[in-house]
């Protein structure tokens, strides 16, 4: 006799309300309501979406696979992974702030407040904070904002000083500028518009910040440079780094491999999976974004 759809798989999904019948669950399919989907500039949005208690257990650096709705009417076939822009436990919502690009963002976009919306998750293994890291340093650029900033949440919680570097093409597409200072990370920003995000430039704060005792540790996410950057730097200088790593996914727990990076790790290239052995990884593992 085959189970009822709702013991196993497809009715599994915790709706707000819902009791849940299997607590130590890590992971798991929700069904939330979406509370905004505003814009936050031309080209990013920023939606918050009330769920399940369950799905609050999201932290830094974890993402959720977002079951996208159809921009044109055909089937978009895949989740997207998304990182957690923020945990609000209080008002029991999660945030994403993401581009508008893609099917499934476009799709996504067209979501109105009071619709249901599928996630799943939360997913990967995310940042960590060491006891002896009393200052830490993030640098950002486009999304990888939204990576970075529950980092500055978590920091906050744990009594760490946060210095975030920001990096956009210009001040009228920088985000979470606000953001991060509520949470009292001292934020400096950089633009291509105007020359300052050049590598030297970057390189010549990260030094400062070294020579004051205020970059215990480096966290990057969003830019190839800023990675390569912290990399050089942290390997010179002795600073540790975590990196938060974008890719394409698929199944969003580790067994298609479509995710698959290469690392070195004690000098030997290893692959690794993006999902499931991250999305945050040791910096000076990371071979490349």
């Amino acid at each position: 006799m085959w189970p009822e759809p709702c013991q196993k798989y497809s009715n599994s999904a915790l709706r707000i309300d819902d009791q849940d019948t299997y607590p130590q669950r890590l992971v798991g399919e929700f069904v939330g309501l979406v509370v905004s989907n505003d814009w936050a500039n031309a080209e990013y949005k920023h939606m918050v979406v009330r769920v399940h208690p369950k799905a609050l257990e999201a932290y830094a650096g974890q993402m959720f696979h977002l079951l996208c709705p159809s921009p044109d009417g055909a089937e978009v076939w895949m989740r997207r992974p998304m990182s957690v822009y923020r945990v609000d436990r209080d008002a029991g919502c999660v945030e994403f702030l993401y581009k508008t690009e893609g099917r499934g963002t476009r799709g996504m976009a067209m979501l109105k407040a009071g619709d249901e919306f599928n996630i799943a998750g939360p997913l990967g293994k995310g940042f960590s904070l060491k006891p002896e890291w009393k200052n830490i340093v993030v640098l950002g650029r486009g999304v990888g904002l939204a990576t970075l900033a529950p980092l500055a949440q978590l920091a906050r919680n744990s009594g760490v000083r946060v210095t975030a570097i920001l990096s956009a093409r210009s001040p009228e597409v920088l985000m979470s500028k606000d953001y991060f200072e509520s949470l009292g990370a001292s934020v400096v920003t950089v633009f291509d518009s105007d020359g300052s995000s050049a590598v030297e430039n970057v390189e010549t704060i990260l030094e400062g910040l070294i020579a004051d005792s205020a970059a215990d540790a480096f966290f990057t996410c969003g830019s190839a440079r800023l990675l390569k950057l912290t990399q050089r730097l942290g390997k010179a200088r002795g600073v540790p780094g975590q990196v938060a790593m974008e890719q394409i996914m698929v199944c969003g727990f580790g067994a298609c491999y479509v995710c698959v990076r290469t690392f070195e790790v004690g000098g030997v290239k290893v692959l690794k999976r993006v999902c499931r052995d991250g999305p945050v990884f040791n910096m000076q593992e990371a071979v490349g974004w």
